[in-house]
């Protein structure tokens, strides 16, 4: 009888686990304003499915496959509301639904940058809440082909601490549009770390024959890199070791001060580790140091500081944990030392490093390593001793490197959810001479194919052009970054595209500008005039073309604004401004405002050719502007290689 009772009590349960609907649809989901809104899952095949939202209720049969989906009608912006799902056994609550506009936040890492890791953070998270911005962050996943269902996510208000965590580029420019309109917004952040724009693009995107022909190619590809790595692991480490050296009954022995490391080899910090003979390990890679102090010093209390680490460590000093943090790779380190860890004499610090794909190590400004005590600051930059503890061989590494498997598992299964437009933040990982040029192409196709996968019409792509990064160079250079930002440039050539130039708030020594508020607010001004059709200047002076007078080159500009301003120079004077003749020899030119252009020359071209602006990895004193505070994009009159 018992057994006969437990069936009874398994069975409806069994029934109950069918019904699903996407993963886009949790609770406090935003859905497209003024938009036929498909809402889909899965079911036992042949199911009939009950949708009821706003006091409608529509039905579905599932397929043969279990398949189903009703379509919501347009609505207005409002909330929150509850859409109730049913099936034969089951039914799914969905509740605080908002419904206002949604933009997609994808590209690279300062896109996935956080609002915790961002300038103004603390005082952010701890006066802000906008209950009607959400956020959806789809984790980090990659398939071979075209897949329906996300890894998973979980849409977040916009309070308390979970700003924190939110796209900072994204919640910036959410909260500036909400600022202005009102209306609920939904963001869905799909974006990777380091991830190069060909991952983000369909097979078909990128002239493949067909998903299919594209998996096969692919997986070929990724079994000859694996192979590859192999062999180069195979010789910088002899045998390559599979399970983790060094630990033992759960305790790591190479922690331990007194462990003979009189053996391993030394690498340079700070610095990734596949740029000092460790090409493409993912995997484990532990760093020993040591220092002395003085009797005085003994026991007292410190701090060490490490910069970033990427992506997780763990770290002891004289064989006692201090601190660590997992899957942080944009994260400074930085932890206190307690009392009667420090001695006189000599001291030891190991560090467990853990990377799980693409760059890995200490990395980061020499500036940021360093341990101090009560009255002594020692640097730690220089040369550790190092040792290699695991290798990770999967086919499937570098996912965020590989064509087409971002967007079959992170942006193909949204397709059929709306949205207002996409904001996207990507090209660091392109900025190669081999690459930056061919990029053009490739973000015209991008978005193309996205517009066209999508199929709600030419929606508005608003994309940030890369910062200025890198140590300014004192004399005109080859630039493949100043290239890369013209093949992002290329791109206003499609309808319904705007740019946020951002060539005056970069960082010298950090890839990851910590000043997103910015770059929202001028992403959020593109909106303004492109998605939202306010009549305003959202833009810096664009170039348009020159015109030749004897030693002189004048140069006119597209949206121009009020009028042009020389920031920040009191006599009016223009900087990274270069000119050249013939030979295409550049060199820096003197520049000046001159009612809506710039005029330009220079004593050693007596008949220039080519103006250039801004043409370089970091032209820090870049200060063309127009009244409305909009910088000059960098452009080139040239069409040269070189």
């Amino acid at each position: 009888m018992k057994n006969v009772l437990l069936l009874f009590i398994i069975i409806p349960f069994i029934g109950l686990a069918n019904l699903s609907v996407a993963k886009v649809f949790s609770d406090g989901v935003v859905i497209q304003r003024d938009a036929i809104v498909p809402i889909w899952g899965k079911a036992e095949a042949g199911e009939t499915i009950t949708v009821t939202f706003l006091e409608n209720t529509f039905t579905s049969k599932t397929n043969q496959h279990g398949e189903w989906e009703v379509k919501l009608p347009k609505s207005k912006p409002g909330g929150p509301y509850k859409i109730l799902i049913a099936g034969k056994t089951k039914v799914i609550s969905i509740n605080d639904v908002m419904i206002g506009d949604v933009w997609v936040c994808s590209g690279q890492s300062n896109m996935e940058w956080i609002v915790k890791d961002s300038n103004g953070a603390e005082e952010e998270i701890r006066s802000t809440s906008y209950k009607n911005i959400r956020h959806f962050k789809i984790p980090r996943s990659s398939a071979l082909l075209p897949e329906m269902q996300l890894e998973g996510g979980q849409w977040r208000k916009a309070e308390d601490s979970a700003i924190a965590n939110f796209t900072a580029v994204g919640y910036y420019f959410a909260k500036n549009l909400y600022k202005s309109y009102k209306i609920p917004l939904g963001l869905i952040n799909s974006s990777w770390g380091g991830s190069r724009i060909e991952p983000w693009m369909s097979a078909e995107a990128l002239g493949y024959e067909g998903p299919e022909k594209a998996a096969n190619i692919i997986s070929k590809m990724r079994r000859q890199r694996k192979e590859k790595l192999i062999q180069s692991l195979k010789q910088n480490l002899g045998k390559i070791p599979i399970e983790e050296l060094g630990i033992k009954s759960n305790n790591f022995l190479w922690k331990e001060p007194d462990f003979d490391d009189s053996d391993w080899e030394e690498m340079k910090l700070p610095g990734q580790w596949e740029k000092q003979g460790l090409e493409n390990l993912d995997g484990i890679v532990w760093f020993r140091k040591d220092f002395v102090l003085n009797k005085q010093q003994k026991g007292v209390t410190g701090k060490i500081s490490l910069g970033p680490i990427d992506d997780s460590d763990q770290v002891w000093i004289n064989g006692q944990k201090i601190g660590g943090l997992q899957n942080s790779w944009n994260v400074e380190r930085v932890y206190e030392i307690p009392k009667g860890i420090l001695k006189s004499g000599l001291n030891i610090i190991s560090i467990r490093v853990e990377d799980t794909g693409q760059g890995g190590g200490i990395y980061g400004n020499p500036d940021l390593l360093f341990i101090t005590t009560e009255n002594t600051k020692i640097p730690l930059h220089g040369f550790w001793k190092f040792r290699v503890a695991k290798a990770v061989l999967v086919e499937n590494g570098q996912a965020n490197q590989t064509p087409t498997l971002l967007y079959n598992k992170m942006i193909h299964p949204i397709l059929k959810f709306p949205i207002k437009g996409v904001i996207w933040y990507q090209g660091e990982s392109n900025a190669s001479s081999e690459d930056a040029y061919v990029y053009r192409e490739q973000f015209k196709k991008l978005i193309t194919d996205w517009r066209s996968n999508w199929n709600i019409g030419e929606f508005p792509f608003l994309f940030v052009q890369i910062a200025n990064f890198m140590k300014p160079s004192q004399e005109p250079v080859k630039s493949d970054w100043a290239m890369l930002r013209e093949s992002q440039s290329k791109a206003l050539e499609l309808q319904n595209t705007g740019q946020a130039v951002t060539i005056d708030i970069g960082d010298a020594k950090d890839i990851h500008p910590r000043n997103k508020k910015d770059v929202g607010k001028r992403l959020v001004a593109a909106a303004k005039k492109i998605a939202y059709q306010e009549d305003i200047v959202y833009t810096g002076p664009v170039f348009e073309k020159i015109t030749l007078f004897e030693n002189q080159a004048i140069v006119h500009f597209k949206n121009i604004g009020d009028r042009l301003v020389a920031k920040g120079s009191e006599e009016g004077e223009l900087f990274e401004f270069t000119i050249s003749g013939e030979d295409k020899k550049f060199v820096r030119a003197n520049a000046t405002i001159k009612g809506n252009t710039v005029k330009v020359w220079s004593d050693k071209v007596k008949n220039p050719v080519a103006v250039r602006y801004a043409w370089a990895d970091n032209p820090d004193k870049a200060n063309l502007f127009n009244e409305e505070g909009f910088p000059a994009s960098p452009f080139r009159s040239d069409s040269w290689k070189e």
